[in-house]
């Protein structure tokens, strides 16, 4: 959380913030309205579930006091789980063109580099690990993404000043340069960050922790040869007895954090007079650099108890809070809006109850406490708060330059991971399950499609979808039969082992899909909307693929019954 503001640069070397204008609207007119599904705040979160649900075929309203994007670069980051959805909502190529690919980092204590590590050792992905990019440049394509959907009506300078919980809506009161109206939703969610208005107006509050330290985080323009990696020191010569860290961005912006210490005036320290020689510390006194951005940060792991709370549900940093050691908060975030869209979808189109978006709390919940308990031991590792903390960090950074299995130890943030979903009520548990489980993401591999490569996460996440391993002809009876029965359309999507010839079947290309998934012929994989595992048989069986179906709706009823 930033203390005291940021400041930047009086004329921005890379980036001019894009203007909106404010459009009145039919509600502004009449001074009331309604709409199916309002979204507070056209942030990344915001802007990923309302392009997530236009794919979806579902309209949105997006309400934003502003009337642009983010100031300041903000999140950099974005993993590789972020990438897949982000393609998926078509914007992640321009991410891929514009930003910084990097898979390595390195580590050091003192003066000296103690190990390297590489996030993507094995290759057949279609994303890096990462891809450094600052975040106005995504929001900035999510809303042009959105515009060009047709299906989200974005209302800048719209600030939301009430909100009314109903028992059939919500109710907001909205503020604009020509006056308020109010607009009740079936389902709002607010996705207006660590501020958030709506968790404030609903009298919700975070549980967690606050750390005693302060962080100066800063974006310089500067020419470098540095490479393209993600650079942790423990203890250096420029920073003595704190921490910092060094990333790449595009357009030769480079992100610096440095530990500063609890007793730091946060005031004081974002004054350029200040911030300038620590930088030159680091950097060396010759290199040129201008200041881009620069915010004072106290570190806090918290979140709501619940994120759904009657017609509102919460989402982003809005719900949970994290430290930017990992990259938790924005890829997080993204995530919400995954599992949340494809569940709001059904919901309106009629395929599911009420019922489903109670599973958000039961996956996301648990998601945002990996997060948290991460960010929180990186946290502590990184700033130990005594003499006993520090000297068990310092033999464990000393051990780890000639042992490798000290490694595993070190945590300079552990870097962001996608959510298992494995304790879901909407997954269908399976014994044998290795090396893919329900719950988890499907893995990305190479295939060919008609003889052309291309990759197998682009050919799932419209719906639920039945991946069957092996022939058409061979299997197709019992696909047929399965499609049939089940409550809601299905797709089948035949992958053949690699060599195969059937039309309309894509191929394993390498045999990657085999391996990662643990397919063998006739093996099937029940996939969700949002591209994760719902369940896995060795067989298509019609039944159990209707009764994992329902689960996967949490009609748990339904699924009782099938079962009988």
């Amino acid at each position: 959380m930033a203390e005291g503001g940021a400041i930047t640069a009086p004329a921005p070397r890379t980036y001019s913030n894009p203007r909106y204008p404010f459009v009145s609207c039919e509600e502004l007119r009449r001074g009331q309205g309604h709409k199916p599904l309002v979204i507070v705040g056209a942030g990344l979160v915001g802007l990923t579930l309302a392009v997530d649900l236009a794919t979806r075929g579902i309209p949105s309203v997006v309400l934003d006091d502003n009337d642009t994007v983010s100031v300041g670069s903000r999140a950099i980051c974005f993993s590789q789980r972020s990438l897949e959805i982000l393609d998926r909502l078509g914007v992640a190529e321009r991410l891929r063109a514009k930003g910084i690919t990097w898979n390595r980092g390195r580590v050091f204590f003192g003066e000296r580099e103690i190990f390297g590590f590489d996030l993507q050792p094995e290759a057949g992905y279609g994303w890096p690990a990462f891809i450094n990019i600052q975040q106005y440049y995504v929001e900035q394509w999510l809303v042009e993404r959105a515009v060009e959907t047709g299906l989200v009506d974005l209302r800048w300078r719209s600030r939301v000043s009430a909100v009314e919980q109903r028992p059939d809506c919500a109710l907001v009161r909205v503020e604009t340069p020509e006056g308020g109206y109010e607009l009740g939703c079936d389902w709002l969610v607010a996705c207006d960050g660590a501020r958030s208005f709506v968790r404030d107006a609903l009298g919700l509050s975070f549980r967690g922790q606050v750390f005693q330290d302060r962080f100066l985080i800063a974006d310089v323009w500067m020419k470098a040869d540095f490479p393209t990696e993600r650079w942790f020191w423990f203890d250096p010569p420029f920073n003595r007895g704190q921490s910092a860290l060094l990333h790449r961005q595009a357009d030769d912006v480079w992100r610096i954090d440095l530990q500063l210490g609890w007793d730091a005036d946060p005031e004081l320290e974002k004054q350029p007079e200040r911030v300038i020689p620590r930088l030159r510390a680091m950097l060396g006194p010759d290199r040129p650099f201008e200041l881009e951005w620069v915010s004072i940060y106290t570190f806090q792991c918290r979140r709501l108890d619940r994120f759904v709370h009657g017609r509102v549900l919460f989402a982003g940093d809005s719900a949970h809070q994290v430290s930017p050691f990992g990259a938790r908060g924005g890829n997080g975030g993204i995530q919400d809006a995954d599992n949340l869209a494809w569940k709001l979808a059904l919901v309106l189109q009629g395929h599911a109850s009420a019922d489903l978006l109670a599973s958000y709390d039961e996956e996301r919940v648990p998601a945002a406490d990996e997060n948290i308990l991460h960010s929180t031991r990186a946290t502590d590792f990184i700033t130990p708060k005594n003499a006993a903390a520090r000297a068990y960090r310092d033999a464990v950074l000393e051990l780890s330059a000639g042992q490798p299995f000290a490694r595993r130890w070190v945590n300079s943030g552990r870097l962001s991971r996608p959510a298992a979903l494995a304790a879901s009520p909407l997954v269908t548990p399976c014994p044998d399950a290795e090396p893919l489980a329900p719950g988890a993401p499907l893995p990305d591999a190479p295939i060919l499609v008609d003889g052309r490569s291309d990759w197998l996460l682009r050919q799932v996440g419209r719906g639920f979808e039945l991946l069957v391993y092996g022939d058409p002809e061979k299997h197709g009876a019992a696909v047929r039969a399965a499609v049939a029965a089940a409550p809601l359309p299905l797709r089948p999507l035949f992958v053949q082992p690699p060599g195969g010839a059937s039309a309309g079947a894509a191929v394993d290309r390498d045999g990657i899909i085999a391996r990662r998934c643990g397919l063998t012929d006739g093996a099937c994989l029940l996939l969700r909307p949002d591209q994760h595992v719902a369940a896995r048989w060795g067989t298509v069986d019609a039944a159990a693929v209707r009764t994992a179906l329902l689960r996967g709706l949490a009609s748990a009823r339904e699924a009782t019954e099938a079962v009988r």
